[in-house]
């Protein structure tokens, strides 16, 4: 069965402290629980989630969502974002399987980012990884009035806006997310083609705004 990876990449730096973090968590439980209810994500979507402060982790492992737990969140610590984007590239290349001769491997995986602060870290160095493997569509979500939606475009054409950290505007996101990733498990079951851009997905809800 080929897969549909989906990587979570979250900012978990002190500045997201407070209610931003507590979305956060409340975030991912919404998305989870309503994948779950669909059959087209249970049967190829599967999740992880890569955090980033002071360092990068992967706190879950690219999982089937029947069995995804989801993590503790903690703020705390800087915005390394470099080193977010090279664990991302590295994990694709260890758990996505690639297309050989004789197998069709997985789809590309689909990747949202979300940040609220500028890197602290050499980000480009990371975006060259990042580079190097094949992904589709990445969607990154400047949260706030202090993501760099400029740096952000750098990384992928897709870049959307939080006006502000508040819990309501951050689990629109999240069920936004989970609607693109339905859409994207719909398309890949259905008709074998994968997302494409923007167009192909859902039109995000009023809190989101599309940076052009």
């Amino acid at each position: 069965m080929r897969r549909l990876p989906v990587y979570l990449v979250l900012d978990t730096s002190g500045s997201m402290s407070g209610e931003p973090i507590e979305a956060v968590k409340n975030g991912v439980q919404v998305l989870v629980s309503s994948l779950r209810q669909d059959p087209y994500a249970l049967e190829t979507a599967y999740l992880s989630v890569i955090t980033f402060d002071s360092s990068a982790n992967q706190v879950v492992p690219l999982t089937e969502l029947v069995s995804f737990q989801v993590p503790q969140f903690q703020a705390m610590g800087q915005t390394s974002m470099g080193a977010a984007l090279s664990l991302l590239a590295d994990r694709i290349n260890s758990e996505v399987a690639k297309t050989t001769a004789d197998v069709k491997g997985d789809w590309k995986p689909l990747v949202f980012l979300m940040t609220d602060g500028q890197p602290t870290d050499s980000w480009k160095k990371g975006l060259d990884a990042l580079r190097k493997v094949k992904t589709g569509i990445i969607v990154a979500c400047a949260a706030g009035p202090g993501a760099d939606t400029n740096m952000l475009k750098e990384i992928t054409e897709v870049v959307v806006q939080l006006d502000t950290t508040d819990s309501g505007t951050i689990k629109a996101f999240f069920k936004w997310v989970s609607a693109s990733i339905s859409t994207g498990s719909q398309k890949v079951e259905s008709g074998q083609k994968e997302v494409g851009g923007l167009s192909d997905l859902p039109p995000p809800p009023p809190e989101i705004n599309v940076v052009v």
